[in-house]
Order: C-alpha cells, then structure tokens, then sequence
C-alpha cells in the first residue's frame, strides 16, 4: 500500500508480535492503546488506529507503541 500504513496481522495469543515498522505505526497503535485503556474515546479513532484498536490485543498495542523509533522511516515503504 504505497503511502499507507501496513496493519499487521495480530499474533496467536501469547505469541510474540511484530515491531512496529514506521513512526506512523507506532503512533497509530500508542492512540488505539489509549482508546483500548479508555483514555481517550474510541469515536474519536480514524483509520489505521481504529483497526488496530479493534483487531489487536492491548499487549500488542503496547508491543507496537513501545518500538524503539531510532531508525525508523516516517511511514513504511513497499
């Protein structure tokens, strides 16, 4: 998806999930984490964040939101 962001498939449960690839991931999973822990409204989600709130499990939001951003690309390439 060229521009996009990628949304990765969730893992089986209790196995290990995917690092973020891009800045824009890992913010889109930090906001859907915030809606998914009730800190911000879920109606307020958009796009890629409202995805991943509803397809990913809070600990691989928390996976996602935690990547060391140092070297990643703003937005992931195909």
């Amino acid at each position: 998806m060229p521009g996009g962001i990628f949304l990765p498939q969730p893992s089986f449960k209790g196995g290990p999930t995917m690092p973020a690839k891009s800045k824009a991931q890992q913010k889109a999973a930090g906001v859907a984490l915030a809606a998914k822990r009730g800190e911000m409204k879920k109606s307020s989600l958009k796009g890629a964040s409202k995805s991943m709130e509803k397809s990913m499990t809070e600990k691989e939001l928390e996976d996602f939101a935690s990547t060391k951003h140092k070297g990643l690309p703003e937005k992931k390439s195909d």
